[in-house]
């Protein structure tokens, strides 16, 4: 494995070729790729992303770019997708997204 600082004091990881954010994503990686091996959940997906406000044109002509977010993972349990966040720090942000991710999807972003 290897470690490198980020900017809310986590450490970068790096497994399965993979770089990971904090050691809890990374972590968290390596349960859910046992699940899917063991048939419990499908089609796992590393940072998917969604769009939560298209592109809009201003009045004076100017793009304003949309809004994405992007998740640490997402997967089909059953019929149900779910979708992860690895959070050790909730941001403004992320807090403001969690909300447009329910309100466009009726996706409720599990916290792990």
């Amino acid at each position: 494995m290897y470690y490198k600082e980020t900017k809310y004091h986590s450490r970068k990881v790096t497994l399965d070729g993979i770089t990971f954010d904090s050691q809890r994503e990374a972590n968290r990686y390596a349960e859910l790729k046992m699940m899917e091996r063991a048939g419990i959940i499908s089609q796992l997906r590393l940072q998917p992303e969604y769009a939560i406000i298209e592109a809009h044109k201003r009045d004076d002509g100017t793009t304003e770019r949309g809004v994405k977010y992007r998740a640490d993972f997402a997967y089909f349990k059953g019929d149900r997708e779910v979708v992860e966040d690895a959070k050790g720090f909730r941001t403004p942000e992320y807090i403001l997204k969690r909300k447009l991710m329910l309100e466009k999807y009726g996706i409720t972003i599990h916290e792990v």
